[in-house]
């Protein structure tokens, strides 16, 4: 496996500026937040594009993954979603995912991971599902036609949360096109045994989020070793189970400090790969 850091803890530094500090740190690849201020779609310009790939290169960065899923460009975190009960609103969540898919395969990453459908609100579970459904009909071709995966990222609180409500999902989508974003923390924090569940998917996973998550479960990402999940376990499971893609560090909510998050998660994760921490 490999290791990334995603820019979204980076806000505060442009995403050249994050390119340079991830590669420079010692990390293989690079998660790229499809977002202002780094990579939104609508704006980029064709020399963004260039001076992109050029800095990738020149670091000998990888892009591990495309994060589609944030929208504060026109929104926030989760808004607009696919389940939004204004159809316009669906629109713009299903050309952003468009724009993504295209932005992943001129910078040569092959998946992009989006919301497992966004929050339900008033919306009744069957509902918001054939919405989701539906609008992942309308990307898919475009997803097939670039060679780029669409992984979907169960999160607390928002549609689909555990990996049986996934599971049940995905039974409806081509494997080809979509898969799973399996983010360590968020099933942590939905109740299950992470390291449990690296075999049950791997047939479906196409790229590994990674955090640490306190004892109580709530939803808030915090550094590697800080919290109370078996980071030695889950990462020993993916090393068993042959995937040798990307597993990147998340951990957004350190915009104050990114740098030395980002470095000492590193040397943590290595330390568990090495057989040496304490």
């Amino acid at each position: 496996m490999k290791f990334a850091f995603s820019a979204n803890a980076f806000r505060r530094y442009s995403l050249m500026e994050t390119i340079a500090v991830i590669a420079e740190l010692g990390y293989d690849g690079i998660e790229i937040m499809a977002d202002i201020p780094h990579a939104y779609p609508p704006q980029m310009t064709a020399q963004d594009m260039r001076l992109i790939a050029a800095a990738l290169a020149r670091h000998r960065l990888q892009v591990a993954n495309i994060n589609a899923f944030m929208l504060w460009a026109v929104g926030d975190t989760w808004h607009p979603s696919w389940i939004e009960a204004d159809e316009a609103q669906r629109a713009v969540r299903i050309e952003h995912t468009r724009n993504c898919i295209r932005l992943a395969a001129e910078l040569g990453a092959t998946t992009i991971s989006t919301e497992p459908g966004g929050p339900l609100g008033n919306m009744a579970p069957g509902a918001a599902l054939d919405l989701f459904r539906q609008g992942l009909a309308q990307i898919a071709s475009d997803a097939a036609r670039c060679g780029v995966k669409v992984l979907i990222e169960p999160e607390p609180d928002l549609l689909i949360e555990t990996s049986g409500q996934f599971l049940h999902f995905f039974q409806q989508l081509d494997p080809a096109v979509f898969g799973l974003n399996f983010d360590i923390g968020h099933f942590y924090c939905a109740g299950e045994d992470p390291a449990a569940l690296v075999s049950r998917l791997q047939g479906c996973t196409g790229h590994y989020h990674l955090e640490d998550i306190a004892p109580s479960r709530k939803h808030h990402h915090l550094m590697p070793g800080e919290g109370a999940i078996d980071l030695k376990a889950v990462l020993r499971e993916i090393g068993l189970s042959g995937y040798d893609g990307f597993v990147t560090v998340e951990l957004y909510p350190y915009e104050d400090r990114p740098v030395d998050v980002a470095r000492m998660s590193l040397d943590y994760l290595r330390k568990i790969i090495e057989g040496t921490e304490e």
